[in-house]
């Protein structure tokens, strides 16, 4: 049974908090629907022979969600602002793995969709991208998470605005200034040879 409302998802993350188990039986096919809506979301802009699959993300997603007992639900909108975050966390931790395995060799590169826009590159290096957001937060942590938020989690310029209570318009405006800001970056380490 899914909840039908974002009010009932509410609370229903709010009870999984104060430790009702039957609230996590409730929300378990809703929360593992959204991460197959992300992860596929995501998963569909990868290379062609990418050996993380759609279903190894979502269930490392659901294991670490699950995991997190502790954590203090408040609304879907920090649900969704962590589902994005741990498929950020999980897709760099598998392609640092993968490159510390190929040392030496052509790295893995992944696909950036056009609406990151990165046009001087189709592709660019996960690793380095995270790198370049991990930059970006230290000067502007919502341009960050502005692009985890719509780049890995998929959330549309509403939603991210209600994970990071500002205006759509802000998230728009913060959108287009980080995408600008991540192509100077991700450029730059392509001329320097990183």
């Amino acid at each position: 049974m899914e909840p039908s409302s974002s009010h009932e998802l509410t609370r229903l993350l709010q009870a999984w908090s104060q430790g009702d188990q039957s609230a996590l039986e409730k929300l378990t096919p809703y929360v593992y629907k959204e991460l197959h809506r992300v992860a596929h979301r995501y998963m569909s802009r990868e290379v062609r022979g990418h050996t993380l699959q759609t279903t190894a993300l979502i269930n490392e997603a659901y294991m670490r969600l699950i995991d997190s007992g502790d954590m203090n639900w408040q609304n879907r909108a920090q649900f969704f602002g962590v589902c994005a975050r741990l498929m950020r966390q999980i897709l760099t931790d598998f392609a640092r793995s993968r490159l510390s395995k190929k040392r030496g060799h052509e790295i893995q590169r992944v696909s950036l969709n056009e609406s990151l826009g990165v046009p001087v590159q189709p592709r660019a290096d996960l690793v380095a991208l995270d790198d370049a957001l991990n930059r970006l937060a230290a000067v502007d942590p919502r341009k960050s998470q502005v692009v985890e938020l719509r780049f890995f989690g998929g959330l549309t310029a509403e939603e991210a605005a209600a994970v990071l209570k500002v205006s759509p318009n802000t998230v728009l405006r913060d959108w287009k200034l980080a995408k600008v800001w991540l192509h100077r970056e991700l450029a730059g380490e392509q001329h320097d040879g990183s």
